[in-house]
């Protein structure tokens, strides 16, 4: 008994001492904004010895014509409708291959997971392409239409992988009660599936949060910068970086992704452990 406690508080100190060693980046990143230049570059330090207090303040301004708060709606307007878009174009796209036979089914599903194994590099210049032609650059389009066509292979694979786990025996129970196919993928596969499509949409969130090569890419516009953009414009403005308000920003740029995740986090971990209901 003795031994087991004594384990159990090694494990314990363990684990604390490793997740000191993961939040050290976002702890340093906090306190090296209210840093100067000459102290971000020249002590190690992680309590400042001088507070800048208006690092945040200066840096939510900007030096040029737009302010962060811009960015952020910006960013909204590109994240919510992709996420969401995913998830149901996703789901439906899941449902059909996880509840219903229709020819060369394993030959498209094969031909949708084999879509995982392509490098975004491979891709990038035959979509630039096709969406410079289609006159969406400039735009957020080259994001919200493919997320309302199912293109995402792992997230469509992550949630049949759910459906699978669900008997069967719920959806001939239900057309013996006279639903039809989308009555009982709202009704009774989609509550059931909350843990698979919070999962998805909590990773589609934080990605593209997150994306700056894709937004680098296809938008040109300051006006239509994300957050990703606006920091890295925040480098450009002058040859003389204030680093204190470009860490203020990234620490309010990261807020967002944290509290999605931790509010979430009770449906984030039974989806990503579980693929069905528990016995």
């Amino acid at each position: 008994m003795k031994s087991e406690s004594v384990r159990n508080s090694i494990t314990f100190l363990l684990m604390c001492l490793f997740g000191l060693i993961m939040i050290y980046p976002l702890i340093w990143l906090f306190t090296a904004s209210f840093k100067s230049n000459e102290e971000i570059f020249g002590s190690l330090s992680l309590w400042p010895d001088r507070f800048l207090w208006d690092g945040y303040q200066k840096g939510w301004v900007g030096s040029g014509q737009y302010s962060f708060s811009l960015f952020f709606i910006n960013t909204f307007k590109l994240v919510i409708p992709t996420v969401v878009f995913t998830v149901l174009s996703s789901t439906i796209v899941a449902y059909g291959f996880a509840r219903f036979n229709f020819p060369f089914k394993r030959l498209l599903f094969s031909l949708m997971i084999s879509t995982l194994m392509l490098p975004n590099a491979v891709v990038i210049i035959p979509k630039y392409i096709l969406f410079k032609n289609l006159g969406w650059l400039n735009s957020y389009l080259p994001f919200i239409v493919p997320a309302m066509l199912a293109t995402s292979a792992f997230f469509i694979f992550m949630i049949i992988q759910f459906f699978r786990g669900l008997p069967r025996e719920l959806d001939e129970s239900a057309k013996m009660d006279g639903c039809n196919s989308f009555t009982i993928l709202v009704r009774i596969l989609l509550p059931l599936s909350m843990p698979a499509l919070i999962s998805a949409a909590i990773f589609q969130f934080i990605w593209t949060w997150n994306d700056f090569f894709n937004s680098l890419i296809y938008i040109t516009s300051v006006k239509k910068f994300t957050v990703a953009l606006g920091l890295r414009m925040a480098l450009d403005n002058s040859t003389s970086v204030a680093w204190n308000q470009v860490l203020a920003m990234s620490v309010v740029a990261v807020i967002p992704c944290i509290l999605v995740f931790f509010f979430a986090q009770k449906y984030f971990v039974e989806g990503i452990s579980t693929t069905g209901i528990k016995g």
